[in-house]
């Protein structure tokens, strides 16, 4: 009776927890492990299931990088102190073995990167481009054409704040033309741990399932989030709290919809340098629900004391090392 029971429990798209031996008979799974199916259900315990409504297809990832501008818009020295080809080639290691653990979990979901390179010179490109050789999904190369923004982008004081924009410009045009479904923007001095890119899929799926609408997701925890009485909602993901936020800088993941909604912000963005830079980017927020992590899945790794930088309770050294 209790395997009939237990089939058709299974047939009715219902799972089964037994506390006594901390299994799911349904599933066929300790209750420690993920129970979730990415595209079908969320499962968290002891919250239940939610059936996913908002599935994701595809993701594309366009990972933004100049080797040559240590901190952009600063004198100040990043933590550790190192030449910035050292960020950028543990920022994209650790970006590569999250998609690599991602696919691993979801091998259906299609993912292509795109690595936007702004003026990195010929042997720190060698050394980007030995990074990617052994990787088994779709990456390409894409360089910044300054002079095709040169009558777009307003003048500028230096030649950095005119290449900031430039390749951020070229990023959003890349991907209104080829995002499918997700499009995740990635700056090349953030690490990330090796889940990031699972937990942010599997987040999406939930979150945008339980509100009915899509969102924007940031996969850093700033310490500027902490420095004044913001108020927030947390909501649960696929295997962390989420908290909402109303700014980002510009490392974010959101859709394809989105972006044709609301080009006019990411556009003007990189039109001028605004105060913040980010001002565009932050206006949809006022609109559109955005959520960033709890605790971080991803660190910025500029100098220690920047407000936009290292993410609390994690350790740096440790994530710095397993990057090297």
């Amino acid at each position: 009776m209790k395997k009939l029971f237990i089939k058709l429990c299974k047939i009715m798209g219902y799972e089964l927890i037994d506390q006594n031996s901390f299994t799911s008979p349904t599933l066929d799974k300790e209750l420690n492990e993920d129970l979730s199916i990415l595209n079908d259900k969320s499962i968290v315990l002891p919250l239940g299931e939610v059936k996913i409504s908002r599935k994701v297809k595809s993701i594309l990832i366009l990972f933004r990088t100049n080797s040559n501008i240590e901190i952009w818009d600063q004198n100040k020295k990043r933590l550790f102190e190192l030449p910035k080809i050292e960020y950028t080639l543990r920022s994209l290691n650790s970006l590569l073995k999250s998609i690599n653990f991602c696919k691993k979990k979801y091998p259906d979901v299609k993912i292509k990167l795109t690595i936007v390179d702004d003026n990195t010179n010929e042997t720190n490109l060698n050394k980007i481009k030995n990074l990617t050789i052994n990787s088994n999904f779709d990456i390409n190369i894409a360089k910044v054409n300054h002079q095709k923004y040169r009558n777009l982008i307003k003048e500028q004081k230096n030649e950095q704040t005119f290449s900031n924009l430039a390749s951020l410009l070229f990023c959003f045009e890349i991907a209104k033309e080829n995002t499918e479904d997700l499009v995740f923007f990635v700056e090349d001095d953030y690490l990330h741990f090796e889940p990031m890119l699972e937990e942010m899929i599997a987040s999406y799926e939930r979150i945008s399932s339980q509100i009915n609408k899509d969102i924007f997701m940031c996969p850093a925890d700033y310490p500027y989030l902490y420095m004044n009485n913001q108020k927030t909602n947390v909501l649960i993901g696929n295997k962390r709290h989420w908290r909402t936020i109303n700014e980002t800088l510009c490392t974010f993941m959101t859709n394809k919809n989105f972006l044709e909604k609301y080009w006019d912000n990411f556009y003007k963005t990189c039109l001028d340098r605004h105060n913040p830079f980010e001002k565009y980017i932050n206006e949809i927020y006022n609109t559109e629900v955005c959520v960033s992590p709890l605790k971080s899945l991803s660190v910025h790794f500029t100098n220690v004391n920047s407000s936009y930088g290292l993410s609390p309770f994690i350790d740096y050294k440790k994530l710095w090392d397993e990057n090297e």
